[in-house]
């Protein structure tokens, strides 16, 4: 049993250690910048947590690391379901976080369904994809794509969950574009994306004071007290910072930063606002260079991957990095709507942690098993 758990000296050769070396140094990251914002009031509960939800993740890494990814295409469709039926019954069940019924929990532990849905999609995709050759301006091919996507987005949709909405959007963008779909049927589809929103919008789906928080980044000055009060309060802890920040608060007895008093959910959607405070410019240009290593090694390993599926989940998870960090540090400085996308391995949250880790770990196996290795 145990031999079935030790990975072979030549597998291991090939493993992209500045991935890893990137990951571990951003969670890490995040960790010391959890325990800053959340140490005043709950201790080392959250960094806690977030460390256990990391260990494990690790240990999942390891195990994905050892199959070749090529065995879980069979399982795709599983696990696709799976996902597809906890947001259903999150739908019915599950609790209520700032507004959206998204989450299942689990003892003490809460789990966000729609993460586990995001690399579903991206998995059935590629899958689909590879089955298909690739062939996706064929009519009846784009079709039978389109019914896989719509169906648990239409989900999240109804939580209603508009960050993750918008980050399964481009997620399945930056794969179609990759796929060679035709330019007319992208704007197409841009178009009803539009049309979309803006029924939804007039549905009565999103509560009016959603819709004051999606667009308080436009002027938030109109209501300080209330929807702008988030990001006017993290845009002056981002500008106090200054170039190097005013270093970290983490001893016994030192006073509060600005950012942990005033910045709710400095934690998780707002972690950007607490770098930005005690790192300063110089922690956020470093910590953007981390996220580049990774993205450039994503794509990198997309265009070696040899076959179809391994490099359409490059692509998939690629797309869902970009975005998801250029809207969420774009939200704390006023340019981005405001939505619950957290910073990718930074921000507090067991569930988005550890989906991130697996993605992380697929794209690895999918780098190590490039060429065929001969034992």
């Amino acid at each position: 049993m145990l031999e079935k758990l030790k990975m072979d000296t030549k597998l291991f050769k090939e493993i992209d250690f500045s991935i890893l070396f990137a990951t571990i140094s951003i969670v890490l990251f995040g960790i010391i910048n959890i325990y800053s914002t959340t140490k005043l009031s709950y201790g080392s509960f959250f960094a806690k947590k977030q460390l256990i939800w990391f260990v494990g993740s690790l240990i999942v890494l390891y195990l994905i690391l050892l199959w070749d990814y090529n065995l879980l295409e069979n399982l795709v469709p599983i696990f696709y379901w799976i996902s597809v039926v906890l947001l259903i019954y999150t739908k019915f069940n599950g609790a209520t976080i700032n507004g959206a019924t998204g989450w299942i929990r689990i003892g003490g532990f809460s789990m966000q369904a729609s993460e586990f849905a995001k690399l579903a999609i991206i998995l059935m995709l590629a899958k689909r994809l590879q089955e298909m050759d690739l062939k996706i301006n064929n009519l009846r091919n784009f079709m039978i794509l389109t019914v896989y996507i719509l169906i648990p987005v239409g989900l999240i949709v109804i939580q209603p969950d508009m960050g993750m909405t918008m980050v399964c959007f481009f997620i399945v963008l930056g794969i179609f574009f990759c796929a060679g779909l035709d330019m007319k049927i992208i704007g197409g589809g841009l178009f009803s994306l539009v049309l979309g929103i803006i029924v939804v919008w007039n549905s009565g789906v999103i509560q009016d004071y959603q819709k004051r928080r999606l667009t308080s980044f436009l002027n938030p000055e109109a209501d300080e007290l209330g929807s702008g009060l988030q990001l006017l309060q993290s845009m002056i802890g981002i500008g106090s910072g200054g170039f190097f920040g005013t270093g970290l608060n983490l001893m016994e007895g030192s006073s509060p930063s600005y950012v942990s008093q005033f910045v709710p959910e400095s934690q998780t959607d707002f972690i950007f606002a607490v770098i930005g405070e005690h790192w300063g410019t110089m922690g956020a240009i470093v910590l953007l260079i981390l996220y580049g290593i990774l993205i450039y090694r994503f794509i990198v390993t997309a265009r070696q991957a040899k076959d179809i599926f391994g490099s359409v989940i490059c692509v998939g998870l690629s797309s869902y990095f970009l975005f998801g960090i250029l809207q969420n540090i774009g939200m704390t400085i006023g340019l981005m709507p405001i939505t619950g996308i957290t910073l990718p391995l930074v921000s507090y949250g067991g569930s988005s942690l550890l989906t991130t880790v697996m993605s992380i770990a697929l794209i690895m196996n999918i780098g190590m098993r490039k060429k065929k290795i001969n034992f």
